[in-house]
């Protein structure tokens, strides 16, 4: 049985990584469908927004290059929101695997709360569907947006965009999706890989997520009526065996992560008690 497999992101719907999570997909024999916003929606988490006519979400189809056999639909919406209405059968059948990304710039630590990528793979785990996140490292500090609050979000350049290793992030994804369906689908998997060429990747390892992003946001200066913020290298030493460590040794990193859990370690004995 073939698998049915939704691709969306937050760089938006003519983002590079994309295209290639897209294609190296269909590669692999899986039924695939693209919906993403149709404008850059990082930093999203997992909100809930969408732009509407007559009460009604803008959806235009959207034909990616080179893959004529796959429906593809820029949605003006955040990405959570394009992953829940596509598993109620907005775009054709519901998926069994969301594939989130390959995002401008790596997703690592506890930032991955601001992600949009991240947010469509937990509505996906949170809505029986298994989620995958994928992102590439390609963040400088003097390059990226302080929107995302931390999460890494690279400005898009497209003379770099195309030369960027789209391909190995890809490929990573579709390797780990055997794991990702054996996974409880509460689970998300997100993986980060080098802006690196396939075969100079020095392997895959389970990365904790450190306790930081790449870089973290600030408040720059604050006057009336006005806020400007900036981002800046988190200055914290890097723990080895976290996410963000084996990015910097040449690895790609893949942490199970959940969203929503509850917290078994907060005293609230005697709330139950009867009067």
């Amino acid at each position: 049985m073939t698998i049915r497999v939704l691709i969306t992101n937050d760089d938006g719907i003519a983002a590079p990584g994309l295209r290639w999570l897209a294609r190296t997909a269909a590669e692999r024999g899986l039924d695939v469908v693209v919906a993403a916003p149709s404008e850059e929606a990082s930093g999203a988490s997992a909100a809930m927004s969408a732009v509407e006519r007559d009460g009604r979400v803008v959806v235009e189809e959207h034909p990616i290059e080179d893959l004529p056999g796959v429906r593809a639909y820029g949605v003006a919406g955040s990405p959570a929101l394009i992953t829940l209405i596509a598993l109620h059968g907005a775009f054709g059948p519901a998926p069994s695997v969301v594939l989130s990304g390959v995002n401008r710039g790596a997703n690592a630590g506890r930032a991955v709360l601001h992600s949009g990528t991240v947010g469509a793979a937990f509505t996906a785990a949170a809505n029986g569907c298994h989620g995958l996140a994928v992102s590439l490292d390609v963040l400088s500090v003097h390059e990226a947006s302080a929107a995302s609050g931390g999460a890494a979000v690279a400005v898009p350049r497209r003379d770099r965009d195309e030369r960027r290793y789209w391909a190995t992030a890809a490929r990573v994804a579709l390797d780990l999706l055997p794991r990702l369906t054996a996974a409880p689908v509460h689970s998300v998997l997100n993986v980060n890989a080098p802006d690196l060429p396939y075969e100079r990747l020095r392997g895959v390892r389970r990365g904790s997520l450190a306790g930081f992003g790449q870089v973290q946001m600030t408040v720059a200066e604050a006057g009336k009526g006005f806020v400007r913020t900036a981002l800046e290298e988190s200055g914290q030493d890097v723990e080895p065996g976290t996410d963000v460590a084996w990015l910097a040794e040449g690895y790609a990193s893949v942490t199970a992560i959940r969203a929503v859990t509850e917290a078994s370690d907060v005293d609230l004995s005697g709330l139950d008690d009867p009067e």
